[in-house]
């Protein structure tokens, strides 16, 4: 490149530039860890902050509620991406910042439902959007920053610092809610306890603007500011140009989405899996998640720095090809090792409800105003509580839902027409009458302290975030490296949150709502496995890769 036009690109000295990765991965995992708080605690949100509704809307709509920060994401995307181009990385990742910590301590002094009634998750529904779009800001802000920091041959290892950061702030939001359980008990914590993570996010927030003041512009951005050569459109540039749109849209669909649904799938679902699926006690399934993420986590700084080796591509590719072929056994295998009695009762005495497919509702009511009182409503809602998979059988149509335990039948009722009084004396009997038939068969109510495989379980639990590892620890500096310097903040952040925000945040949403519509537990699988292998066949096909390039243009 000549000189005599164009500024020189500033020098950044190894210090230098450990600084900036260290700078900013530590924001960023504080910034996780906000994020990460609700979705640790969403049981307990959904008993404080959706108690006007029933048990199993209260927990979707507290799932619908974390998914709603990822919803916005690519908002914050498109929002703070612009101002990243055209203002500067570091100033608009320290906005970012600050509004994520400041609506993370709100949520910690939030009323709940029964103080002030539906203002409380209106509120709280609020707070999740502004960390959402403080999020959209932040990832492609302090993946850009590094990247234009490092050089063109360790800018995988480089960025895969950033990479850790999610699990970082995961796993710092688990020792945090854990040592509260530990030192208030179960009780106090699930009353009030469960506020103080999030009030301690003010400390960090403290740390963490502290440690971005400390740092200056990016040197890519300096120079092409110094040449008069920044966007005054961003947006326009990244998405009404299809020469660019066309990039944007092949990393989302052959890069993020599946890289996403393997992350929330190995993160998150398979805590939810534990606790609500498997009845795991939840202090254990923290320990036991913790415990994996402790072994898995610097496997992203190995996959990023082999990603300057071999390229970004085949290891993102394999990543989710592997995910996509193992999650049913992997998933199985921890049934098998965390309640091994639930599957040894559905193994010997399956549980089948025989019911008029008409009469069967998808049970989610987010006002909290109907009553599922419908045979087959009444059944599946006790069956979905008590954690038993169960198969359909469809019934003549107009008949009463009866419900096959092994050789064992039990009758369900009619509940409509019923006033409320009667209905829940009804509701109450019938689930005493299910669950003495369901012990008969040797179903367990929750799983037995002494038959959780510890060492097995957290085998389980490092492979699948080392999955993660695999198609997360490459893909900052794979996106960081398909776009030009004057609108790379914009194009690579929106696929990455469309991709995470979307594809990947809905995932335990739609995995139990699709294992509460089939009543078997691993059917919720099937679409991180689709979205996977969505990814594989056009990232394969249609996106090149990227490795030693230089992104100074």
């Amino acid at each position: 490149m000549s000189q005599s036009s164009t500024a020189a690109i500033p020098t950044v000295t190894k210090a230098e530039e450990r600084k900036v990765i260290f700078a900013s991965s530590l924001g960023t995992v504080f910034e996780w860890y906000d994020f990460y708080l609700y979705g640790s605690l969403a049981a307990i949100i959904a008993k404080q902050f959706f108690s006007g509704l029933n048990d199993t809307s209260a927990f979707i709509f507290a799932l619908l509620a974390f998914a709603a920060g990822f919803a916005v994401r690519p908002f914050g995307a498109l929002v703070f991406g612009r101002l990243g181009d055209m203002v500067g990385r570091k100033y608009t990742f320290l906005v970012t910042i600050l509004i994520m910590g400041l609506s993370t301590f709100l949520v910690g002094v939030l009323p709940n439902y029964a103080s002030i009634g539906v203002a409380a998750p209106i509120i709280l529904i609020t707070l999740r959007l502004l960390q959402g779009l403080a999020l959209g800001g932040e990832y492609g802000g302090a993946a850009t920053y590094v990247a234009e920091h490092s050089g063109n041959h360790n800018r995988g290892y480089a960025t895969s610092w950033i990479q850790t950061t999610a699990t970082g702030g995961l796993f710092l939001s688990l020792l945090v809610i854990l040592g509260c359980r530990l030192t208030l008990g179960n009780e106090a914590f699930e009353e009030w306890g469960w506020r103080i993570p999030f009030l301690v996010s003010a400390l960090l927030l403290g740390i963490s603007v502290y440690i971005r003041m400390q740092l200056s512009e990016s040197p890519l951005f300096k120079k092409m500011k110094a040449e008069g050569k920044t966007s005054k459109a961003p947006l326009t540039e990244a998405f009404a140009k299809w020469s660019n749109l066309k990039i944007v849209l092949l990393a989302l669909f052959g890069a993020t989405a599946g890289q996403a649904v393997v992350w929330y799938t190995g993160q998150f679902y398979a805590l939810y899996f534990l606790t609500q699926s498997l009845k795991v006690d939840a202090t254990t399934a923290n320990l036991l998640l913790a415990a994996g993420l402790l072994i898995g986590t610097p496997f992203f700084v190995f996959f990023g720095w082999l990603s300057d080796k071999i390229g970004r591509k085949p290891i993102v590719m394999v990543g989710c090809l592997i995910a996509a072929l193992t999650y049913f056994p992997i998933f199985k295998a921890i049934t098998h090792y965390a309640n091994p009695g639930l599957e040894a009762a559905a193994a010997t005495a399956p549980v089948t409800v025989v019911a008029d497919p008409e009469s069967c509702s998808f049970q989610f009511d987010p006002v909290g105003k109907k009553v599922f009182s419908g045979s087959c409503d009444v059944t599946k809602s006790v069956l979905a509580k008590s954690g038993v998979p169960y198969s359909n059988e469809a019934a003549p149509a107009g008949s009463v839902a009866v419900i096959k335990i092994g050789d064992k039948v039990v009758t369900a009722f009619e509940g409509g027409g019923m006033d409320k009084a009667a209905f829940k004396e009804r509701q109450a009997a019938f689930s005493k009458e299910l669950g003495d038939a369901l012990a008969t068969a040797n179903y367990p109510k929750k799983a037995d302290p002494t038959q959780v495989n510890h060492g097995m379980l957290i085998a389980l639990l490092a492979l699948l975030v080392i999955y993660v590892t695999m198609v997360y620890g490459p893909i900052a500096a794979w996106l960081v490296e398909l776009f030009p310097t004057r609108i790379r903040y914009s194009s690579m952040s929106l696929p990455y949150h469309i991709g995470n925000g979307w594809f990947g945040g809905f995932v335990p949403t739609i995995a139990f709502a699709l294992v509460s519509w089939k009543g078997d537990i691993y059917y919720g699988l099937w679409y991180p496995i689709i979205v996977a292998v969505m990814t594989l066949v056009i990232g394969t096909l249609f996106l090149r890769d990227t490795k030693g390039g230089p992104i100074d243009d």
